[in-house]
């Protein structure tokens, strides 16, 4: 069995599967239950200034039969008392000792507003904070959430009122809705983050209903913008943590989260630079016993792998991930389509032939029997009809040896100013 503990920035858990600061973290009962399913942590809902919800709140997006491709939702932080949710902390921690309780924090960019709550918190025993500069709706209007989360120096300065008063390791929880999620994860750690989670969810609409013209959701025939989370929001949430993970200037312990469904992404997310993850939509799609696969699935990829600890594989392929500029133009790949298992279903030809490079032609054998072929001459290695294909392993990409020596795009503008600087001279 591997060990699955983790460290991150001091906070320690049993595995590397959290729970999100969101609906499923909103009450002592519901997160106690989770630690009973396997869970190895939980950030409880944003803790605030209780404000009133909605009643209609959540939609989703299916795609081709998938149910909850995507989540959205309209709702803000907690709607219950400080008091009640500091007494239900208390409770949970007292009970789970070794269970990562952390606790998220939203209030107005204040330095008075920030200590008082910080000091409150802390005195029930969590074992972290969360500060929610994330939120794209509902706060972001109050000028919290995504609208301190935007803007550098709030995120800077209300990060350092917090570690002013703070006993606790501090993670800064980022939002997406920004041009460069790097520029904010700099300035939390110029203002004394511990630690950074990301990604928040991502300025949405779920749609519109064609037959009133409603928004969805609606709350009686008005709508309006929410956070987009769920598997659809997966790459968007790996590019970012991957910019973060690969920025010297970062160079903080990551909480990983967005579109995370399994272990597979887990690891994925762990790779990519996280110490852990934080799933949410998942866990409300599938209940709370989603974690005992996830777990299980972990500790078999590990040991299949040969790795005793989950922790060791954080980080391994950062330096995997690049600028465009750097990849190398020399290298090349081909389509092989295995005749034997493919279905002449006429996809990857239809692809190709519409939409890529033409290199994929419908034949006839001697015994009238069609096939496809690929002109290897003609295919660029895009990739796409492998993707196209529905059947697994029809259709393999194979790399096919180059005599040049690797050349990127940075390399060849180097070499070509070299040469025309020799031809000055």
């Amino acid at each position: 069995m591997a060990d699955l503990r983790i460290n991150l920035a001091g906070i320690t858990a049993p595995n590397p599967f959290w729970l999100a600061s969101a609906p499923p973290t909103n009450t002592g009962y519901q997160v106690q239950r989770a630690f009973e399913s396997g869970w190895g942590g939980a950030v409880w809902k944003t803790l605030g200034d209780p404000i009133i919800n909605t009643s209609s709140r959540f939609a989703a997006v299916h795609f081709n039969g998938q149910r909850v491709a995507g989540f959205n939702n309209i709702e803000l932080i907690t709607d219950r008392p400080l008091e009640v949710n500091l007494k239900e902390i208390y409770e949970t921690k007292k009970r789970f000792p070794d269970h990562a309780v952390v606790v998220s924090l939203m209030v107005e960019p204040k330095q008075r507003k920030w200590h008082e709550i910080v000091k409150r918190v802390e005195a029930v025993g969590v074992d972290g904070l969360e500060l929610n500069f994330g939120c794209p709706h509902g706060m972001a209007e109050r000028g919290m959430g995504a609208a301190s989360g935007q803007q550098p120096d709030l995120v800077e300065a209300q990060t350092m009122w917090v570690k002013e008063v703070a006993t606790t390791p501090v993670i800064v929880k980022l939002t997406p809705n920004i041009t460069d999620i790097t520029t904010t994860a700099r300035a939390a750690v110029q203002g004394g983050a511990d630690a950074i989670s990301l990604i928040n969810t991502i300025n949405s609409l779920a749609g519109v209903d064609l037959d009133t013209w409603n928004t969805i959701p609606h709350v009686g025939g008005k709508g309006a913008h929410g956070g987009y989370c769920g598997p659809a929001v997966k790459p968007i949430a790996l590019n970012m943590l991957s910019e973060c993970a690969r920025d010297p200037r970062v160079g903080v312990p990551i909480s990983g989260i967005g579109g995370i469904s399994t272990w597979r992404d887990a690891v994925e997310f762990m790779l990519m630079g996280a110490s852990g993850v934080q799933v949410c939509t998942a866990a409300m799609h599938h209940g709370f016993r989603i974690v005992e696969e996830m777990t299980e699935g972990l500790n078999d990829y590990l040991d299949d792998k040969g790795i005793a600890r989950v922790m060791d594989i954080v980080g391994r392929s950062v330096e995997r991930y690049s600028n465009w500029g750097d990849l190398d133009l020399n290298y090349k790949i081909v389509a092989n389509i295995n005749t034997d298992t493919c279905i002449n279903c006429n996809k990857c030809h239809i692809a190709c032939e519409d939409t890529a490079h033409q290199c994929i032609e419908r034949l006839v054998d001697s015994n009238g029997r069609a096939y496809l072929q690929v002109h290897e001459e003609d295919c660029v290695g895009c990739n796409l009809c492998s993707i196209v294909c529905p059947v697994e392993g029809a259709i393999n990409m194979v790399e096919v040896p180059s005599a040049d020596a690797p050349m990127s795009w940075n390399q060849r503008q180097q070499a070509l100013a070299e040469l025309a600087q020799r031809i000055v001279n």
